[in-house]
């Protein structure tokens, strides 16, 4: 038997999983907060000793009886950081192949069941990564407005601002939005709510945009607009990724990660549609498995495993070994 370790490094926790070639959960831990944008390279190192040692614990094996491990990591997001990651990771002792990756990437790994396709999030902001048949991984920044990226919350939150502001210039149509932010914020009235926006009074942030879901849901045209714009934008930024990994015309799966897409048809049908328009064959899916799943893949991928024949199994199991630990 081959046993395989996977870990997702998040902003808030880590989780980290140990499975057989069998698609078997064998051992799981948790812990917190592994980006070392938050707590820095040493409590990357911290975390990832407690998690696995526990994980290891679990399953009763030790570290040399791994044959391949995965590491998601949140802020791990280019070549030149990856020594500084390898150098945390070093203190467990892994005599295995190793990969480290963006955290999305196990978010795509965890969701899609031939191993490769795209990951499109949506959440407070936005992020596309993609990886081919041949592990060839393409991306975009992740890094919202200022490339040219939109899709979450945060700037959904920012065009409905606008879109108050056009009604106040009656530059553009009244809105059910502005008595929502009038409401939100505590304002008085229109006047003062764009006199608070700019003196920064009120700080709007991506927790507002189920407002606008909900404005949408009930006739808001502009509430429908902005959400429409978001989910062409996503799409675009799907677009991008498939051009780069040249996959127009093959059947793959786009794993859908993040609560905007909570949202429904308002924002995927828009998204479908611009994803269809270049990659008609496309199939979204929302991610329903356990992101640490995607490190164990890329684990086993690492070193040369298959993991289609054991994807359902391996979501399967550790769904249940979670849930009794």
């Amino acid at each position: 038997m081959r046993y395989f370790l996977g870990v997702d490094v998040g902003g808030t926790k880590t989780h980290t999983l140990i499975a057989d070639d069998q698609g078997q959960a064998v051992g799981f831990s948790e812990g917190g907060s592994g980006n070392h944008q938050t707590v820095g390279y040493d409590g990357l190192r911290d975390v990832l000793l407690s998690t696995v040692g526990e994980a290891l614990k679990q399953a009763r094996l030790s570290i040399e009886q791994i044959d391949g491990a995965g590491f998601g990591v949140g802020g791990y997001d280019w070549p030149s950081q990856l020594p500084a990651h390898m150098q945390a990771i070093a203190p467990l002792g892994l005599k295995c192949p190793i990969e480290v990756a963006n955290d999305s990437i196990i978010g795509l790994l965890a969701g899609a069941a031939q191993g490769w396709g795209l990951v499109l999030i949506a959440g407070t902001g936005s992020n596309c990564r993609g990886r081919d048949k041949n592990g060839r991984e393409a991306r975009i920044t992740g890094e919202g407005g200022r490339f040219g990226e939109f899709g979450g919350g945060g700037e959904m939150v920012e065009k409905a601002i606008q879109a108050i502001s056009h009604e106040w210039t009656q530059r553009g149509p009244k809105t059910s939005l502005t008595q929502i932010f009038i409401k939100l914020t505590g304002a008085e009235d229109l006047d003062a709510l764009i006199e608070g926006m700019d003196l920064d009074c009120y700080h709007p942030d991506a927790s507002w945009a189920p407002v606008i879901f909900e404005a949408a849901h009930k006739g808001d045209e502009v509430g429908r607009e902005i959400v429409a714009w978001s989910g062409r934008e996503s799409g675009e930024s799907a677009c991008a990724v498939i051009r780069q990994l040249k996959i127009e015309n093959e059947e793959f799966e786009v794993i859908l990660v993040g609560s905007v897409f909570a949202g429904g048809e308002l924002y995927i049908r828009p998204l479908r549609d611009t994803i269809h328009q270049l990659a008609p064959k496309a199939k979204l899916v929302k991610l329903e498995a356990p992101p640490v799943i995607g490190g164990v893949v890329l684990g086993m991928q690492k070193a040369g495993v298959q993991t289609v024949s054991i994807h359902k199994r391996l979501i399967t199991s550790t769904r249940k070994f979670i849930g009794g630990h």
